[in-house]
């Protein structure tokens, strides 16, 4: 996460004591317990925010928010899986009202031969 090395970290340290001398337990208490309240904070935010959502946001989680998590949720999920847990068969396409030749130019065509015509598209 931080892309600190060996010889970086042995830097850090020698620092640390440099600076903080007998005072390192102290402060690395301090450090820790800051951390721990900031870590309660946030999650009891993240609770008054469900909280105050209702149960139609009970599965509402806070790192969907994050533009990389909802483009992957939203856009680039197999919705294959969903379609089969509607009922839908597969054979018509998306919709039930999608003429049965759809499903099968979806296969692609062989050379020569012409694309199915719809009079209703034009």
């Amino acid at each position: 996460m931080f892309d600190v090395g060996l010889g970086e970290m042995l830097v850090l340290v020698v620092l640390a004591l440099v600076i903080f001398g007998d005072k390192l337990p102290q402060a690395a208490g301090q450090a820790g317990r800051a951390l721990r309240q900031l870590r309660q904070m946030a999650n009891s935010a993240k609770a008054d925010l469900q909280e105050g959502l209702g149960p139609e946001f009970k599965d509402f989680d806070v790192a969907d928010l994050n533009p990389k998590t909802f483009v992957r949720k939203h856009l680039l999920e197999d919705h294959d899986d969903d379609l089969r847990a509607n009922g839908s068969s597969g054979s018509g396409g998306l919709f039930d009202d999608e003429p049965s030749y759809a499903a099968a130019a979806a296969g692609g065509l062989e050379y020569g031969e012409r694309p199915p015509f719809d009079n209703e598209a034009t």
